[in-house]
């Protein structure tokens, strides 16, 4: 009577409570399809699909040479397609605040050119008088004595004949 209780009635829940039995030992968690018997010959048996890239030659290059390079380490350096759209963004702000400067030193308002034209005019000025101090600098001093006469002399003529 003791093994009357042991197992069930039932014998395909007597295997899932065997401990002794384990999936390793062949069975698998999935069940097995009905057309592996053999016994339904009029059945249609499903066939694996053909994937056309795969078998393509050009697929198949191309991934021969792929596992090739990755074995010595010259895999392609492939960038998220985020990344690729953030640096091209970047790229095209800094080119397009370079032609905005560029267009800045180009067009300059009336008023920038006359400024312009006459801080030139100024410098112009600037380095004449450092000339003339240099030149009067550098010259003898009976030429200056002479020129400083000449002027004495000229303004006493004109206090004459104004008078």
């Amino acid at each position: 009577m003791a093994t009357m209780f042991r197992y069930p009635v039932f014998p395909h829940l007597q295997d899932r409570c065997d401990p002794t039995l384990s999936l390793s030992a062949g069975r698998s968690v999935m069940a097995e399809p009905d057309y592996l018997d053999g016994d339904c010959d009029e059945l249609i048996k499903p066939k694996k699909l053909i994937n056309p890239v795969k078998n393509s030659r050009n697929h198949q290059d191309l991934h021969r040479e792929l596992l090739m390079n990755q074995k010595r380490g010259l895999a392609p350096q492939n960038k998220p397609e985020l990344q690729k759209v953030l640096e091209k963004r970047k790229r095209e702000q800094i080119l397009k605040a370079q032609k905005d400067e560029q267009e800045a030193h180009k067009k300059r308002s009336d008023l920038e050119i006359e400024l312009m034209k006459r801080q030139q005019k100024l410098e112009q000025l600037e380095l004449d008088q450092q000339k003339d101090e240099e030149e009067q600098e550098n010259t003898p001093e009976f030429v200056k004595m002479k020129s400083n006469l000449r002027r004495t002399r000229q303004a006493m003529d004109d206090e004459e004949r104004t008078t």
